[in-house]
């Protein structure tokens, strides 16, 4: 087999990415099999996801960024051993402080997208490198949604411990492989990381993050949260100075400052937000006892199956968006992805009775998650110098998972307002939840007409010192 089969790199770069996908949520409807498990309380055991969100904000961009100086393949190898401990770690962990510790070394996978992208734009010929990379969106998508499906048939099957177990074997598998048949990326950037950039990132993700997650328990109104968010202001004043005086800066500012690129992550903000939540609260809503007035009743392995249309959805148009995007560009694919989630939301405002509109909505929705993934990337990728490819891209990401943070605390704060006598929230939160995701993803189209038609063209000359570069390869 030719050492530089573009077939074999992104079957590399997919596997890899998409088990990261999964990993995401993989975990989320076993968590009550694990806190029984592990002899731990429910706010711990909420730490196994809280963990792997930080730390993954933490080093997307970071890593992305050293791939970007040091080499692309070089990092990718590293990050996928590095999962491939984490994962090792979580199936053996004797109690939920080990489980913990092994998802924040997990969480440093969420490199894997900016690096992919970033290989996929070095290697590629011009022609394949917008279909690649809609693919490749459309295995990360679909990679969240065969968490949420499979996550229960493997812990009825078998453990919970084989929700790592699993990954393990298909990551040293993708390690091997990508060390001999991924060649290096010819395009590094000039300079070193920035340490200090680095921290400050890491700081102000975390403080705003770590609040946004941990609220429903701690309180909105208490010292803690508070103080928080006041930290991550500070925090992020702190960093944007430091990287605008920088001479190696973490993250360009004058590359984000690109109109098709704070648009597009305008967009993933707001799209993020509704993703993320409905990921996040569906699956409960469907799952509720019917004596509640609502929900199904289902089972964690039901309640994934109802999340099928989603996953197949999501895959479908991802793959085909590779296809229109040459004919329609990217920006009109990316506001068509944003309407869909807010058509699909705005029924489910209406319509949630019975179980086939659940169906309906996951289908509508993971076809605008597709077409949205793959259009960000392309997007971003089109807009960027390649040596600022890793750094904008996880980016990107950071900022969606942000919105998603977003977005699931403010449902949260909708569903949780009214209990019933029973603890269980009222249909109404979860109507209110629904309508504000309507709202968020409309506002996400909104940003997504914003994004500036380019026409199509590919630039590998860096931003000059002190000036910015246009947007060339978006549509």
């Amino acid at each position: 087999m030719p050492r530089k089969s573009t077939r074999l790199t992104f079957a590399v770069l997919a596997t890899g990415a998409g088990v990261f996908a999964m990993l995401q949520s993989l975990i989320a409807p076993a968590l009550p099999t694990v806190q029984h498990a592990l002899h731990t309380s429910q706010s711990t055991a909420t730490w196994v996801m809280t963990a792997y969100l930080l730390s993954a904000s933490v080093f997307t961009p970071i890593l992305g960024r050293a791939g970007d100086l040091v080499g692309k393949k070089r990092t990718l190898v590293a990050v996928l051993v590095t999962v491939l401990a984490g994962c090792l770690v979580a199936a053996l962990a004797p109690n939920i402080g080990v489980l913990i510790v092994a998802r924040v070394v997990q969480g440093v996978g969420g490199a894997l997208f900016p690096l992919s992208f970033g290989i996929i734009r070095d290697e590629f010929a011009a022609s394949e490198v917008s279909g690649s990379i809609s693919n490749l969106s459309a295995v990360i998508a679909a990679g969240g949604g065969v968490g949420m499906v499979a996550a229960g048939p493997i812990v009825s099957a078998l453990d919970y411990r084989w929700l790592f177990w699993i990954p393990v074997a298909i990551v040293a598998a993708t390690v091997l492989i990508a060390l001999r048949y991924i060649p290096e990326s010819p395009n590094k950037a000039q300079g070193k990381v920035s340490w200090l950039g680095a921290m400050l990132l890491s700081a102000w993700l975390v403080a705003l993050l770590l609040p946004l997650s941990q609220a429903g328990q701690w309180g909105w109104g208490s010292a803690k949260v508070l103080g928080l968010f006041a930290a991550a202001v500070l925090l992020f004043a702190l960093w944007l100075t430091t990287e605008a005086r920088s001479h190696s800066p973490l993250i360009d500012l004058r590359v984000m400052r690109l109109p098709a690129v704070w648009t597009t992550n305008a967009a993933a903000l707001l799209f993020g937000a509704g993703m993320y939540a409905i990921w996040s609260f569906l699956p409960g809503f469907v799952q509720t006892p019917t004596a509640a007035g609502y929900g199904f009743g289902a089972s964690v392995a039901e309640s994934g199956l109802l999340m099928l249309p989603m996953l197949v959805a999501m895959f479908l148009s991802g793959v085909l968006s590779g296809r229109l995007e040459p004919r329609v560009g990217a920006k009109a694919l990316l506001t068509a992805g944003a309407a869909l989630g807010a058509l699909a939301c705005g029924f489910l405002t209406l319509w949630h009775e019975g179980q086939w509109q659940i169906a309906v909505v996951a289908g509508l929705f993971g076809l605008g998650i597709g077409l949205a993934f793959a259009s960000m990337a392309n997007l971003i990728v089109g807009s960027v110098p390649p040596e600022q490819t890793g750094a904008a891209t996880g980016m990107n990401a950071n900022i969606r998972t942000i919105g998603g943070s977003i977005g699931a605390a403010l449902t949260s704060v909708l569903v949780t307002a009214r209990l019933q006598p029973s603890g269980l929230p009222y249909a109404s939160g979860y109507t209110h939840g629904w309508g504000l995701l309507a709202l968020l993803c409309l506002a996400a189209t909104g940003a997504a007409l914003l994004v500036p038609v380019r026409r199509a063209g590919r630039t590998t000359d860096p931003v000059p010192a002190g000036a910015q570069r246009e947007p060339v390869r978006v549509r």
